[in-house]
């Protein structure tokens, strides 16, 4: 279980994150004429790689991972993961173990004790690993000599802090993917945007995220725990968004240890680093460090590790029984335990109970192979019965000789696809890593050198992608380089308006508020000056709202807008006059208020003007169609259009519009305007919520029936609500019974012909009854066949309903309802059952 050798000197380096372990084995070996080292990832064995590459040449170094293989004839130096590390140390002078208390890990725990146990060099063996190995260590391995590094810099925990008043260079810190994606969406809008690093994520890509960060593109960077593994950052702060995660069995509370792996990312070098917690997040519970927690911490003291996990690393190939047995063996000494069950032999006992792939495997030649295949990563994460099948169906090539190489190109080249979204790539970037392992076999694959270099070459393009998807997603470059030119975040620190108009960021006096008008503090020097008036500039709307909220609650109350008019309870204190637009009115004091001061009146005209233009925020949409139908430039029949929109509050009927009249070239602007043109009406859909409905209906623009919800679908009354269009019976909004139809007009581009077949699902779930809906698709031009019974004594679902489709004429005036249509919503009824 142990190896015999003893004739080199064995050492184990312990200490916290940031001591410079990885670094000691790094001179050491280049200080022997050969070595190796076996890490826990293969993105810090690239890492590795490139620093020796770059003192010992090419020719003399050699990268090893289960999906990547550059090994040059005569290479001196190794450097590996775990599992791709030699089990005996392969011979070379010096051997060296990195992260050696992920023995203690549940899934691969057995990987790294066996390399701790039997890993030797010639002349010298390293250890690295986190101090509470120390008497677990002494235990195994008698005489071994222990040294303690301390870290090189301090940690202090530095408590909670909002996402919006994380320092810079900071690193936050999720236990799932959609925790990861929700907090850097968060730092996208109001930081500029943050680098992403993952556990599924490509090496490349991981690199290239990376890379983001460490030039300073972005200041913030958010991971997985993923990050805790040798990743070297500059990472001044690390932010926990969660404190517990799913360890493959439960929910479950980080240990103190693994708290500071991670938090140890913070600081580097002789650079001071703290760590703490996202204040506001309840992702995993509540999101505390205990007083206890904190103290271990910051003084690197946990409870030590008293076992490591076992299984057998030489198991006997004779038999499938004798395999599972030794396997499944327990260890023979009180500080090894036996290993949890991980994925190859969970998925070696599902195939092995299945006649169908054990009864060939007989011979201790094909046992071997079978359990080599079952050792296949699973790359995707989908669990022992998905990689199950994965394998059986490798095996059933593998236990007949060799991969065919048009069948691995075929199964690669499905793969190397960059289009899609981000969880699309990830996941073929998973599936082509799979296939990567697999061309790496020895064995396994003909043309084994081509399919690897085409693995590669399809990874990296994928990662290419990813990369790009993710910086899309995630980092606004215009607003994080207007940041970096304004100042050190200027536009996002804390502005307040204070006692006295005082304004203060982060709790400093920069300027106060003449009226409304911000004056700089008349103290401050020139450069100060610029970053105080860019501060107060961003924040300037809110703080004139601020303040005029202040004066007028103080003066008038609690107002609000009702007909025609600004109200303070039952009495009414303006009047909403004509302004420039419609959606723009002026206020009109009433004759009590008018009988106040000059000064005193100017002053709160002034402030109910800002109320005001909060109050009618949601009016915007009108506001720019009022604005555009003013400008000469957008010519008279788009004017025309826009003024009847606005009038008619946001919705015409399209044979109302004078669509023919307006030349092809000005559609655009009318789609910068947020204009819809529709099947049957002309619509702005930004004005068919709620809020701006109420208030058109209140300040009086649009006097028609108000439904204040703007449900989907409403029992139609003598006359329609605003923003609705009838359909038989009930009413249905216009946005959505465009969005009917261009799910009709899609089936109908599909079919390729005349007929084709309408998805009523679509109309049920607004809430339209069958009936109705079909009253409504002929309003648009679609007509409904008739259906086709079954042959006499046919069997099965009767056959889809075809439809037709003929352009309406804009001119005539809607049909009434009538036997066509009631045969038309029986059709469409019809089709309703056949998809419930």
């Amino acid at each position: 279980m142990i190896s015999s050798r003893t004739d080199s000197r064995l050492r184990a380096v312990l200490g916290p994150t940031n001591t410079g372990k990885t670094h000691l084995a790094i001179e050491r070996m280049c200080g022997h004429s050969s070595g190796a080292i076996g890490f826990p990832l293969r993105l810090l064995a690239r890492e590795v790689y490139d620093k020796v590459r770059a003192i010992k040449g090419d020719a003399a170094t050699a990268l090893i991972t289960g999906e990547e293989r550059i090994e040059p004839p005569g290479a001196r130096y190794l450097l590996c993961t775990a599992e791709a590390m030699p089990r005996d140390g392969g011979d070379k002078a010096f051997v060296a173990l990195d992260e050696a208390q992920l023995s203690a890990d549940r899934e691969r725990g057995h990987i790294f004790t066996d390399r701790l146990l039997n890993a030797r060099g010639r002349e010298e063996t390293l250890l690295l690993g986190a101090a509470t190995l120390e008497p677990v260590v002494k235990a195994l391995l008698p005489g071994i000599e222990i040294s303690e590094r301390p870290r090189f810099s301090t940690l202090t925990h530095a408590g909670a802090r909002k996402l919006s008043r994380l320092p810079p260079r900071s690193a936050v810190v999720a236990f799932s993917i959609e925790q990861v994606y929700a907090v850097a969406e968060m730092l996208r809008r109001f930081r500029g945007g943050a680098a992403v690093v993952m556990g599924a994520l490509s090496p490349e890509t991981r690199n290239r995220q990376v890379e983001l960060f460490q030039n300073g593109e972005v200041d913030y960077i958010v991971a997985t725990d993923a990050i805790g593994m040798g990743l070297n950052l500059d990472v001044s702060h690390v932010a926990f968004a969660a404190l517990s995660k799913f360890d493959g069995i439960r929910q479950r509370r980080l240990t103190p240890a693994e708290m500071a792996q991670i938090a140890g990312r913070a600081g580097r070098h002789q650079q001071d680093g703290t760590f703490g917690t996202l204040a506001g997040s309840r992702s995993g519970g509540p999101v505390e460090f205990t007083e206890d927690e904190v103290f271990a911490i910051e003084n690197h003291r946990f409870a030590p590790i008293t076992r490591l996990f076992w299984r057998e690393a030489e198991p006997r190939f004779d038999s499938l029984g004798l395999l599972l047995a030794d396997l499944e063996a327990r260890p023979d000494m009180d500080q090894l335990a036996p290993a949890p069950e991980a994925i190859d032999l969970a998925v070696l006992k599902r195939l092995a109970g299945d006649p169908g792939f054990a009864g060939g495997v007989t011979t201790p030649g094909m046992v071997r192979r079978f359990w080599e295949a079952c050792q296949l990563p699973d790359f995707r994460q989908q669990g022992v019965e998905m990689h199950s099948r994965f394998i059986a169906r490798l095996w059933r090539d593998l236990r007949e000789g060799y991969l065919g190489a048009d069948y691995v190109a075929a199964r690669i080249g499905e793969l190397d696809r960059t289009q899609g979204d981000i969880d699309t790539l990830q996941g073929r970037i998973a599936a082509i890593r799979s296939w990567a392992y697999i061309c790496q076999r020895p064995d396994w694959v003909l043309a084994r050198d081509e399919m690897a270099a085409r693995a590669r070459a399809a990874e990296a393009r994928l990662s290419d992608a990813l990369h790009q998807r993710l910086t899309e997603r995630f980092v606004n470059r215009r607003t994080a380089v207007l940041m970096k030119t304004m100042g050190k975040d200027a536009g996002l620190l804390r502005v307040a308006l204070e006692d006295g108009d005082q304004v203060t960021v982060e709790g400093h006096p920069i300027g106060h508020l003449e009226g409304f008008r911000f004056v700089v503090d008349a103290t401050a020097d020139q450069e100060d000056r610029k970053l105080m008036l860019a501060a107060a500039e961003r924040h300037l709307p809110q703080l004139l709202a601020e303040k005029a909220q202040k004066l007028v609650h103080s003066e008038l109350g609690d107002l609000r807008i009702a007909q025609g008019a600004v109200w303070r309870g039952e009495q009414c204190v303006a009047r909403l006059e004509p302004g420039k637009t419609r959606a723009s009115p002026r206020l009109e004091l009433t004759k009590e208020l008018g009988k106040l001061d000059p000064a005193h009146r100017s002053r709160l005209e002034e402030a109910l003007a800002h109320w005001l233009e909060g109050a009618l925020a949601p009016l915007a949409p009108l506001n720019a169609l009022e604005q555009a139908a003013l400008d000469p430039e957008a010519g008279s029949e788009v004017r025309a259009l826009l003024l009847t929109l606005a009038d008619r509050g946001g919705t015409v009927h399209r044979e109302a519009a004078g669509l023919a009249q307006i030349p092809k070239e000005k559609r655009p602007l009318l789609r910068r305007l947020g204009v819809m043109i529709g099947a049957l009406d002309v619509f702005v859909p930004a004005l068919l919520k709620p809020a701006p409905r109420k208030l058109m209906h209140l300040i009086g623009i649009d006097k028609r029936p108000l439904r204040e919800t703007m449900e989907a679908v409403i029992p139609a009354g003598k006359q329609v609500p605003a923003g609705y269009r009838r359909a038989g019976k009930q009413a249905i909004r216009v946005d959505l019974a465009e969005k009917l139809f261009r799910a009709a007009h899609d089936s109908r581009a599909k079919s390729g012909g005349r007929q084709f077949t309408v998805d009523s699902a679509l109309a049920t779930s607004m809430g339209l009854l069958p009936d109705n809906a079909g009253r409504l698709m002929r309003d648009a031009g679609f007509r409904p066949g008739n259906s086709r019974a079954l042959p006499e004594g046919a069997f099965g679902p009767p056959a889809p309903l075809l439809w037709s489709w003929r352009a309406p004429r804009k001119d005539r005036r809607p049909p009434q309802p009538g036997r066509t249509q009631a045969r038309e919503g029986s059709a469409f009824a019809e089709l309703a059952k056949l998809v419930r």
